[in-house]
């Protein structure tokens, strides 16, 4: 998966704004039933919103999900990181010049 650009980013990260996290990062780490959760939250919805439980270092744990998921970082909010996965067969957030699926998918 290519990097984002900042305006991506930017966008992804005001479409997650109101979302609430789908997937939540416990005291046990990445587990494969979180990687398991992660990747199904993200073919259904494309873009989540995972907690992470006070890790000692955040954006590496955050980085490490993304890479684990083939998802993109868009952004990390506080101990909640924001990830992004087109999806391969019908995309609905549309992306700089993407002409497909649309942003305003309801994404809740």
């Amino acid at each position: 998966m290519g990097a984002l650009s900042g305006r991506d980013r930017r966008q992804l990260r005001a479409l997650a704004h109101d979302m609430r996290p789908v997937v939540h990062v416990g005291a046990a780490g990445v587990t494969v039933s979180v990687l398991r959760a992660l990747d199904q939250a993200l073919l259904d919805h494309e873009l989540v919103k995972v907690r992470l439980h006070d890790p000692a270092d955040k954006r590496a744990l955050a980085r490490e999900l993304a890479e684990s998921a083939g998802a993109e970082l868009a952004g990390l909010v506080g101990h909640t990181a924001i990830l992004y996965r087109r999806h391969p067969e019908r995309p609905r957030i549309s992306l700089g010049g993407d002409p497909a699926g649309s942003a305003d998918a309801d994404l809740r």
